[in-house]
C-alpha cells in the first residue's frame, strides 16, 4: 500500500511529462489526479489503520541505496503516526488541487507540463515525509524545491514569474546549506543518518563540546540549529522568509499546493521528526520559540496594509507557520503538528477560494479594484467565509483548537522565550482577524470598484473548481473538532506513540489545559477586536484606512514595503555579489585567465601568423628577392662565424 502512496504520484509525472504530447490535455489532466485521488484514499486509509489504530512504527524496505565506507543508506519508509499524518495532508490537499486545476487551468496550451510538475512536487514530498534517513529526507527536500521552482516560474514568459522562481531556488539554498552542515556533522558524531539510530545515540552526546574558533560549542545544539536553518528557510522564517510573497507569481493552484498546505510546512515536520534531538537541547528550542514567535508578530504586521488578496493570505501563512513553530520550541510537537493538519485545509480553501475569485475577475488580484463581488459570486463567498473563520480562531472551527492552543502552550512554557511568544502570538491573533476581514470586507462587500466591463463578466467558477472548495470547507470545520482528542488531548502520547519525543520532565501538553480561565478567553477577544476594526475601518467608514495612511506615512510605508528587507538584501548581499561577480568575470576570469591563457595564446598565435601570411605576395620576384637575401646570409655565415 505504501509504495502505491508514494509511486502513483511519480507515474503521474512521467506520463504527463513525457506523454503528455501523445496523451492530450484532458488525459494528462485526469490520469494524473486520479493516481493522486487514488494516494489521498490510500493515505487515509494508511491514517486510520496506524494513528487512529496505535499501530507501532514500521520500516519499510524498498531498495539498496548508498553504500560506501561508513556511510551506509537504504531507500525506506518510516511509517508511523507523525508519517500517515503528513500523507493524510500532503496527498488530500494535493489531490484536490489536481481537480480544481482542471478547471482552472482549462485554457493554458501547457497543461500537461502543468500537471506533471505537481506530481512529481507531491512524490518529491512524500520522499520526504516517509524518509527513514537524513539523506532520503534531504534527496526529496530538494525535490521539492525543484518542482517549487518549476512551479513558480511555470509561466516562464512573465520575467516577475521567472524572478521569483530564481529568488525561491536561492533563498532555499541558504538554509539548505545549514541543513546539509547539520547532516554531516550528525555522521560525524553519531557515525550513520538513519534516524533510529541517531535517536538511540543523542542522550550519550549530553553535556559533549567541541571546539569552534576557540569556544566550546555544544554538539547537540550546534546539530539542531544547523538542520532548524534548513527548516527556517523551507518554512518562510524570519531572515528567510522574503520568497514567499513572491512565489504567488504562479498559477494559483500553486499557492494553494506549495506554499499553504505543503512545502512550507516540510520544516515543522523536519523539527518535530527530530525532537529526539530538541529535546535535549534547550537552548535550540529557545531559538526556535524566539524565531516562530517574532515570524507570527512579523508577517501578521505585513498582511495588515497588502493589497494583493493573494500576498495576503501568503503573509499570512508566514505567520500560521510562525505558530507552528514557538510550539515546537516550547516542546509541544503534537500541538504544533495539529496546527498544521488543521492549517492544510483552511489556507488551501482560502488560496483556491482566492483563485475563483481572481477567475471571475479577468485575473485581477488587487482587493482595490475589486468590492461587491458578493451577489455575484455567492457560493465563493460562502467558502472564503468558512476560511477565514477557521483562520481567525471562530469558536468550533478547526483553527479555534489549534490555534488557541498554541497560544495556551505559550502561556504555560517553560523556556525563556515563552513570556514573550505568549504576548507576540496574541497580539498576532488580533491582526490576523483584522486582515482577514479586511480581504473579506475590500473582496466582497461594498460598492464594486471594477470597470463595469469587467464586473459584466463576474461568473461563479465551475463545478470542477467549487467541489474542492466544498471539502476542503467540511475539513476547515470540522478537523478540528474530530481530531483534537487524538492530537492533543491528555492521552495523546498514545496517539504519537514513538513518532513524537517528549523527555519525563516535559509536561506541557498536560500543563496547558490547566491555565487560569482568562487566557483561552483572550484570543476570542483578540479576534472579535480585529473584526470590528476592520469593519468600522473598511464597512461603516472606508475613509479612515486613507486618513490613518496619510497620518502616519513612514509607519505605513515599512509595513507596505515588508519592514523593507527586499531593500536591505539588496544593498548588503545582492548589490555587492553581483559586483564581485562582474569584478571577477571582467578582471579575474576576463582579463587574467583568459588574457595570459588560451585567449592570450591564441591572440600571440593569430598575430604571428598574419604577420607571416604577409609574406605571401604571389609575386615571383618577392620570392627571387627572398632567396637572394637567403644566399647573402649564408655566404656571410660560412665567412665570418661558419665552419673552421
Amino acid at each position: 500500500m505504501y509504495h502505491a502512496i508514494v509511486f502513483l504520484p511519480l507515474l503521474g509525472a512521467l506520463l504527463a511529462g513525457f506523454g503528455g504530447r501523445v496523451l492530450g490535455a484532458k488525459a494528462s489532466a485526469y490520469l494524473t489526479s486520479g493516481f493522486l485521488v487514488l494516494s489521498a484514499v490510500l493515505s487515509w486509509v494508511a491514517f486510520f489503520d496506524v494513528a487512529i489504530g496505535q499501530k507501532p512504527a514500521q520500516t519499510i524496505d524498498v531498495l539498496r541505496w548508498i553504500n560506501s565506507g561508513a556511510l551506509e543508506a537504504n531507500w525506506a519508509f518510516r511509517v508511523d503516526t507523525l508519517t500517515v499524518v503528513m500523507l493524510v495532508v500532503v496527498n488530500t490537499v494535493s489531490s484536490l488541487v489536481h481537480i480544481y486545476s482542471i478547471g482552472y487551468m482549462s485554457h493554458d496550451p501547457h497543461q500537461p507540463r502543468f500537471f506533471s510538475y505537481l506530481s512529481l512536487f507531491t512524490f518529491a514530498m512524500l520522499m520526504l515525509v516517509t524518509a527513514d534517513n537524513l539523506l532520503q529526507l534531504f534527496f526529496g527536500w530538494e525535490g521539492v524545491g525543484l518542482a517549487s521552482y518549476l512551479l513558480i516560474g511555470f509561466w516562464y514568459k512573465k520575467p516577475s514569474a521567472c524572478a521569483a522562481a530564481m529568488k525561491a531556488f536561492i533563498v532555499n539554498r541558504i538554509g539548505d546549506f545549514g541543513f546539509a552542515l547539520g547532516i554531516f556533522a550528525a555522521f560525524v558524531v553519531f557515525g550513520t543518518i538513519g534516524f533510529t539510530e541517531i535517536f538511540a545515540k543523542a542522550p550519550e552526546q549530553l553535556g559533549k563540546n567541541f571546539e569552534f574558533l576557540g569556544m566550546q560549542v555544544d554538539i547537540l545544539t550546534t546539530i539542531c540549529l544547523l538542520l532548524f536553518m534548513g527548516a527556517m528557510g523551507k518554512s518562510a522564517q524570519f531572515m528567510l522568509h522574503t520568497w514567499l510573497p513572491d512565489a504567488m507569481e504562479g498559477p494559483t493552484p500553486v499557492s494553494a499546493l506549495i506554499h499553504a498546505a505543503t512545502m512550507v510546512t516540510a520544516g515543522v515536520f523536519l523539527v518535530a521528526r527530530c525532537s529526539p534531538l530538541f529535546e535535549h537541547s534547550p537552548t535550540a528550542l529557545t531559538v526556535v520559540t524566539f524565531v516562530g514567535a517574532l515570524t507570527a508578530f512579523f508577517a501578521a504586521t505585513v498582511g495588515l496594509v497588502q493589497n494583493d488578496i493573494k500576498r495576503v493570505i501568503a503573509y499570512s501563512t508566514c505567520s500560521q507557520l510562525g505558530y507552528m513553530f514557538a510550539a515546537l520550541g516550547l516542546g509541544a510537537y503534537g500541538v504544533a503538528i495539529f496546527h498544521l493538519f488543521t492549517h492544510a485545509f483552511f489556507k488551501a480553501l482560502l488560496f483556491l477560494g482566492s483563485g475563483s475569485v481572481i477567475h471571475a475577475m479577468s485575473d485581477e488580484q488587487d482587493m482595490r479594484n475589486m468590492g461587491g463581488l458578493r451577489p455575484h459570486l455567492k457560493m465563493t463567498w460562502l467558502m472564503m467565509l468558512i476560511g477565514t473563520l477557521a483562520l481567525t480562531g471562530f469558536p468550533l472551527t478547526a483553527g479555534y483548537f489549534s490555534k488557541d492552543a498554541i497560544i495556551e502552550v505559550a502561556y504555560a512554557g517553560h523556556n525563556a522565550m515563552a513570556p514573550f511568544a505568549f504576548w507576540l502570538l496574541l497580539t498576532a491573533a488580533f491582526m490576523t482577524s483584522f486582515y482577514s476581514w479586511r480581504l473579506m470586507f475590500m473582496t466582497f462587500h461594498g460598492r464594486p470598484r471594477a470597470s463595469s466591463e469587467v464586473m459584466s463578466h463576474v461568473h461563479e467558477s465551475p463545478m470542477s473548481m467549487m467541489g474542492p472548495l466544498i471539502v476542503l470547507a467540511i475539513g476547515a470545520l470540522l478537523a478540528g473538532a474530530l481530531f483534537k482528542t487524538n492530537f492533543i488531548g491528555h492521552d495523546e502520547a498514545l496517539f504519537w506513540g514513538e513518532a513524537l519525543y517528549r523527555l519525563p520532565t516535559n509536561k506541557i501538553v498536560d500543563e496547558f489545559h490547566h491555565v487560569p480561565g482568562w487566557v483561552p478567553i483572550a484570543p476570542f477577544i483578540a479576534m472579535l477586536a480585529g473584526f470590528a476594526l476592520s469593519w468600522l475601518m473598511y464597512i461603516r467608514d472606508p475613509s479612515i484606512p486613507g486618513r490613518l495612511a496619510a497620518q502616519h506615512q513612514p509607519l505605513y510605508q515599512f509595513l507596505l514595503n515588508k519592514w523593507y528587507f527586499d531593500e536591505i538584501y539588496d544593498f548588503f548581499l545582492v548589490r555587492p555579489a553581483m559586483w564581485i561577480g562582474r569584478f571577477l568575470w571582467k578582471k579575474g576570469d576576463g582579463w587574467l585567465i583568459d588574457g595570459f591563457g588560451p585567449d592570450g595564446v591564441s591572440a600571440r598565435v593569430l598575430d604571428v601568423t598574419n604577420r607571416i601570411v604577409r609574406l605571401q605576395t604571389g609575386f615571383v620576384y618577392h620570392y627571387a628577392f627572398a632567396m637572394l637575401i637567403g644566399v647573402a646570409a649564408l655566404v656571410t655565415y660560412f665567412m665570418f662565424g661558419g665552419v673552421h
